[in-house]
């Protein structure tokens, strides 16, 4: 017998309250949960990635720059790819975790 996986499903915002190359952070909701940052691009798409800086504790939802599908930590100028996490350059070494984010009825849900 096949079990079913639930995945979570984490209200973000609803459509319109990111402006494109905007970002958010999405607060821990409970235990074994952490905090994402949605970003919304110039082009219209919603990614979402760990919220954290993994080079040093800053939130890259609250505080930092989305140069196209590129997020830039303020702190150290680190950089990741919002589609896949991948650090970009030094001083980070280490991925974001990453999240799929859906859309539906005017609303915007993080998976996982």
């Amino acid at each position: 017998m096949e079990s079913a996986q639930m995945v979570e499903r984490r209200f973000a915002c609803n459509e319109g309250d990111l402006a494109p190359g905007e970002s958010m952070t999405v607060p821990v909701e409970g235990p074994g949960t952490v905090a994402v940052a949605v970003y919304l691009t110039e082009e219209g798409a919603y990614f979402a990635t760990a919220d954290t800086c993994t080079h040093e504790d800053w939130s890259l939802g609250e505080d930092s720059d989305l140069e196209g599908n590129e997020i830039v930590c303020p702190l150290h100028m680190a950089r990741f790819d919002i589609r896949s996490g991948e650090a970009l350059c030094f001083p980070a070494t280490i991925a974001l975790a990453t999240f799929e984010v859906v859309v539906d009825a005017g609303k915007v849900y993080v998976l996982g």
